[in-house]
C-alpha cells in the first residue's frame, strides 16, 4: 500500500504542477524540471512531528512508510522529466534520449548503489572504532559520488540505494546511524547557507506567479495523489483523508534537485532555484503543523502530547 501511495502523490503532484505551469505560459523544459521536484518531500520534518507529539495509530506508520519511499519516487521522476526537458531544449526527440538516458541513470544507480550497499558490509565487520567506521561511510560517500559522476548516475539515488540495502542488511544500523549525526548538522548547516547564497530577491517579482502556482498546486497534487492511492488500496477512511495533509513539508531533496537542475536548463537556474527555495522556507514554516493538525484530527496524537 505505501508504495502505490507514494508513486501517485509524487506522480500527481509533478502532473498538477507541469500542467498548471504549461497553462501558465511557462516553456515545456521549465515547467518540466520545476514540475518534477514537485515530487519531493521532508521526511525529518514529518518525523519529528510524530516523534514529538508521540502520535501512533495507522495514518502514523502509512505516513513513515510512505515518506522513506517518496523521495526515492521523487528522484526517479526527476530524472524522467529532465531526460524530456533535455531532448526539448536541445531540439531533439531521439528515442535514446526521452527512454534510454533515464532507464541508465535510475537503474545503474539502484545497481551501483546496492552493490556498494553490500561491498560496505564487508569491511565493517572488522572495524570496530568509531573513528574508522566514520571513516568508513564518508570513503563510500565519496566512492559512490565519484561514480555516479563518471558514468552520469544519479548521485542522490545512488547513494539513497547504498544506504538503504545498509539499513535492511546490517544490524549495526542504528550505530552507524548515531555516528552519521555527529558529523551531518555542520554539512547541513553549509548546504543550507550555500544554497540560501544563491537566493536572488531582484528575481522574486518576476517569479512571483510561478511560485504561487507551485506551492499551490504541489499540495493539491500531492492530496489528490494520497487520496486516491488509498482509495485503490482500501485503506482506511482516514488515511484517505489526513495522509495528502501531512505530505506538505519539503527542504533538502527539493534544494539539492535544484541545484543538479542548473546544469541541465542553465538559462532556468535563478529561477527554479528561488522558486524552490522560496517555496522550502513556506512549507517549512507551515508544513510541521499541517502535520500535526493532521494527526490530531486523525485521533492520532493525545491531548496530552
Amino acid at each position: 500500500m505505501p508504495i502505490v501511495i507514494a508513486t501517485l502523490e509524487s506522480f500527481f503532484a509533478v502532473v498538477f504542477v507541469v500542467v498548471a505551469l504549461l497553462i501558465a505560459g511557462c516553456e515545456a523544459p521549465f515547467a518540466l524540471v520545476l514540475g518534477s521536484i514537485a515530487a519531493a518531500t521532508a521526511p525529518a520534518a514529518t518525523i519529528m512531528v510524530i516523534k514529538q507529539y508521540k502520535a501512533k495509530g495507522p495514518v502514523t506508520e502509512t505516513l513513515l512508510s510512505v515518506v522513506a519511499i517518496d523521495d526515492a519516487t521523487a528522484l526517479i521522476m526527476y530524472s524522467i522529466s529532465v531526460a524530456i526537458a533535455t531532448a526539448l531544449s536541445g531540439g531533439t526527440t531521439k528515442v535514446a534520449d526521452l527512454v534510454l538516458k533515464p532507464v541508465i541513470e535510475i537503474g545503474g544507480a539502484l545497481v551501483v548503489g546496492a552493490v556498494l550497499g553490500f561491498l560496505f558490509l564487508l569491511p565493517l565487520k572488522t572495524f570496530k572504532k568509531d573513528g574508522n567506521r566514520l571513516s568508513l561511510i564518508i570513503a563510500f560517500i565519496f566512492i559512490g559520488l565519484g561514480l555516479s559522476s563518471l558514468c552520469g548516475f544519479s548521485s542522490l539515488l545512488l547513494c539513497m540505494a547504498m544506504g538503504a540495502v545498509i539499513a535492511n542488511f546490517s544490524q549495526d544500523v542504528n550505530h552507524l546511524m548515531k555516528l552519521s549525526d555527529r558529523i551531518t548538522p555542520p554539512v547541513f548547516m553549509l548546504f543550507f547557507v550555500a544554497s540560501g547564497a544563491e537566493l536572488k530577491l531582484s528575481v522574486l517579482p518576476a517569479v512571483g506567479v510561478v511560485g504561487v502556482i507551485y506551492i499551490v498546486v504541489r499540495v493539491i497534487g500531492k492530496m489528490f495523489g494520497a487520496a486516491l492511492g488509498a482509495t485503490i488500496c482500501k485503506a482506511d477512511k482516514n488515511i484517505r483523508k489526513y495522509l495528502g495533509p501531512a505530505l506538505v513539508p519539503q527542504a533538502g531533496v527539493a534544494i539539492g534537485l535544484s541545484l543538479v537542475a542548473s546544469t541541465v536548463v542553465p538559462q532556468y537556474a535563478t529561477e527554479i532555484r528561488t522558486v524552490i527555495l522560496c517555496g522550502t522556507l513556506i512549507y517549512e514554516l507551515v508544513g510541521p503543523a499541517i502535520s500535526k493538525a493532521s494527526l490530531k484530527k486523525a485521533g492520532e496524537i493525545k491531548a496530552d502530547a
